[in-house]
C-alpha cells in the first residue's frame, strides 16, 4: 500500500525524497522494496536476528536473580550505578550497569527508580525584543594584564536587538557589588522604565548575588539566566568576546602593558563597535544607526541603489535585488517552532492572549556553578559577529519585518 502511494506520488511529478519524508521513511527503503518487487520476492521483512544466543548471555535463572535484588526493598530505590558498587563491598557481583539496563527495558522497568521527582531538563524561556532596550545580554570576560597571573575583568552589557554595547567596564575584581552600579548607571542612562527590559546572563556569582538581584528588582528589570554549564544560551555575549578578542590590534598573547592600556583599548573598541563597525546580522548597518532610527534611511537608499542598478542592466539580475529590509525581532534562545504553536494554542484556549512583543519570562536556574580557570581566547580571524558565536548559534533567530521604530537619541556608552 505505501509503495503504491509512493508510486503515484512520483507518476504525478513528485520527487521520491519530498515524497519519502512526507511519510517518515528513508528513500533507500523505498528503493530496496522497488528491487524486491521487480525480483518476485516478497516485501515482508526478512531479517531472522541473531541464530545462536550468545555464549556469555546472562541466562533466565541469572535474570530472575537480578530482578529479585535490584526490586527487593534496600534496591528498588536506587539506579543500577548505585546497586553495583554497593553489591561490589559487600563481595558481590550479579551483573554490569548496562547489563542491568538492558534487563530493565526488556522487562519495561526502565523508569526513574525513588520517590524523588526525576531530573528535567528545561530550555531557557524565549525573549523577543522588537526594539531597544527591551533585552540586554550581559557577561564577564578575563583580559590578561602587565602580571602573569592577575588578570582584568571586562564587564560588557550588549542590547540584543541593535547589537549595540550599552555599558563596558574594566574592574580588576569580579563582584556582584560592581555589576549593580554597572547596571543602574546603564539604566539611568539609556532612560530604561521599569518592567520594560529583561536582563539575560549565565549564572555566575556576580549575576546571581545578592547585591545583583536587589538592585534589578529595584529597577524593575526581569533577570533570565541560563542553564548552569551552558554557554549556548548566552550567545550574544559570547560572541561579542570573541569579536573582541579576535580583532587585529588585539595585543600578541592577549597580554596588555598596562591597565591604563586595556582600558584605552576597550574605550576605543566600544567606539568603533558601535558607531564604526557595520555588523553582519543587522544587514551590514552600525549598531549605534540602528539602536538611535537611521537604519532605515540608509538601508532605503541601499535598496535604491540596486534598484537603479537593475534597471540599467536587466539582463544581470535573474531575481530580485538583495534583501536590505530592516531585520525585525531578534529572539534570544528562541523556542522550537512547535514549542511556540503549542504554547500559543495552549493560552487561547484557556481564554489568554499571547504574551506582548518585547516581553519577557523569567525561570528559576540551579546553583552557581564554578566559572572555571580564567583564561584567555587566543585571536581568532574576523568572521561575521554573532552569526558565529558558539556552537549553538542558531539559537539567535530573526524575523525581517517593516515596521518603523523611532527611538530618542541616547549617549554612547565609554568604558570606565
Amino acid at each position: 500500500m505505501i509503495l503504491g502511494l509512493i508510486d503515484e506520488a512520483c507518476e504525478a511529478g513528485a520527487r521520491l525524497e519530498p515524497a519519502c519524508r512526507a511519510i517518515s521513511l528513508d528513500p533507500r527503503t523505498i528503493q530496496r522494496w522497488r528491487t524486491r518487487r521487480e525480483a518476485g520476492r516478497s516485501l515482508d521483512d526478512e531479517r531472522i536476528g541473531p541464530r545462536t544466543v550468545p555464549a556469555n548471555a546472562v541466562t533466565p535463572p541469572e535474570e530472575d536473580r537480578i530482578m529479585a535484588i535490584i526490586n527487593s526493598p534496600e534496591f528498588c530505590d536506587m539506579p543500577p550505578t548505585q546497586i553495583v558498587p554497593l553489591l561490589a563491598d559487600r563481595g558481590l557481583y550479579i551483573a554490569s550497569e548496562s547489563t542491568i539496563y538492558r534487563i530493565l527495558r526488556r522487562r519495561k522497568q526502565l523508569a526513574h527508580r525513588g520517590t524523588s521527582r526525576p531530573r528535567t531538563r528545561r530550555r531557557p524561556r524565549e525573549l523577543r525584543a522588537t526594539g531597544p532596550g527591551q533585552v540586554w545580554s550581559w557577561d564577564i570576560t578575563y583580559i590578561r594584564g602587565p602580571v602573569r597571573g592577575r588578570f582584568l575583568y571586562l564587564y560588557m552589557v550588549v542590547d540584543v536587538w541593535s547589537r549595540m554595547i550599552v555599558a563596558a567596564e574594566l574592574h580588576t575584581s569580579e563582584n556582584d557589588e560592581i555589576a549593580a552600579e554597572m547596571m543602574s548607571a546603564a539604566a539611568k542612562r539609556h532612560g530604561v522604565k521599569p518592567k520594560t527590559l529583561a536582563l539575560h546572563s549565565d549564572n555566575g556569582n556576580p549575576m546571581r548575588g545578592s547585591t545583583m538581584l536587589a538592585t534589578l528588582q529595584e529597577l524593575g528589570v526581569a533577570a533570565s539566566f541560563s542553564r548552569p554549564r551552558c554557554s549556548n544560551d548566552n550567545p550574544f555575549s559570547e560572541s561579542l568576546f570573541g569579536t573582541l578578542k579576535g580583532r587585529p590590534h588585539y595585543p600578541a598573547g592577549g597580554r596588555f602593558d598596562s591597565d591604563g592600556a586595556a582600558r584605552e583599548w576597550v574605550d576605543n573598541f566600544v567606539h568603533w563597535y558601535n558607531h564604526i563597525h557595520q555588523h553582519s546580522a543587522i544587514r551590514f548597518v552600525t549598531p549605534a544607526d540602528r539602536h538611535y532610527g537611521p537604519e532605515r534611511e540608509i538601508l532605503e537608499a541601499r535598496d535604491a541603489v540596486y534598484e537603479a542598478a537593475r534597471e540599467q542592466h536587466p539582463e544581470r539580475w535573474t531575481g530580485k535585488t538583495r534583501n536590505w529590509t530592516p531585520v525585525g525581532s531578534v529572539r534570544l534562545n528562541p523556542a522550537p517552532k512547535r514549542s511556540r504553536a503549542k504554547l500559543t494554542a495552549s493560552r487561547r484556549r484557556r481564554g489568554q492572549r499571547p504574551p506582548k512583543a518585547g516581553s519577557a519570562t523569567t525561570r528559576r536556574a540551579g546553583p552557581s556553578p564554578s566559572r572555571g580557570r580564567p583564561g584567555v581566547r587566543g585571536p581568532a580571524a574576523e568572521a561575521p559577529d554573532e552569526a558565529r558565536g558558539s556552537a549553538n548559534a542558531g539559537q539567535m533567530a530573526t524575523e525581517s519585518s517593516t515596521s518603523s521604530i523611532s527611538v530618542a537619541p541616547l549617549e554612547p556608552c565609554h568604558a570606565s
